[in-house]
């Protein structure tokens, strides 16, 4: 059992972070003045780190890649993949709608109710529509990559 939660985290959180980032492509969730310091980099700032580190970034291609960003995404969704994966070995319920409906409630959780509240994004009337389209569309398919390899590796 701890097996299948070890590697849903690693794999289903990695596969499902590049799914989310995929996502944000095709629906970008922020302006971008907004992302100019987009949630991650804002919040390790607010904790003290500083905005030498936050914005840090590697040249691939003449591209600026933010890695530090990066790590707080994968870092995000492979944390919550395994949480999911344990949820779900225990409490079958949470897997409900191919894991859509922990998706919906991770982006409740996060987007609607804590981030805000830590002042890292905008309360949730002063984000745009658009936000709230990207992000909680982005959650479902997030959730339910992670339900995919969760599924895999409990009937192998």
């Amino acid at each position: 059992m701890l097996n299948i939660v070890i590697l849903t985290a690693l794999i289903g959180g990695t596969i499902s972070g590049f799914v989310k980032l995929g996502w944000e492509i095709l629906l970008p969730p922020r302006s971008p003045q907004r992302n100019e310091t987009n949630p991650p980099q804002k919040l390790l700032q607010q904790i003290g780190i500083s905005e030498q580190v936050t914005q840090a970034t590697i040249n691939y291609l003449g591209n600026k890649i933010p890695y530090v960003s990066l790590i707080i995404h994968f870092g995000f969704s492979i944390v919550w993949a395994g949480i999911y994966a344990l949820l779900s070995l225990n409490f079958p319920e949470v897997a409900w709608g191919q894991g859509t409906v922990f998706g919906i409630f991770v982006w409740i959780l996060f987007h609607i109710i804590i981030m805000p509240a830590m002042k890292t994004i905008p309360s949730m009337m002063q984000q745009p529509w658009q936000e709230h389209i990207s992000e909680f569309l982005g959650h479902i398919v997030w959730a339910f990559t992670i339900n995919i390899v969760y599924v895999y590796l409990t009937v192998l």
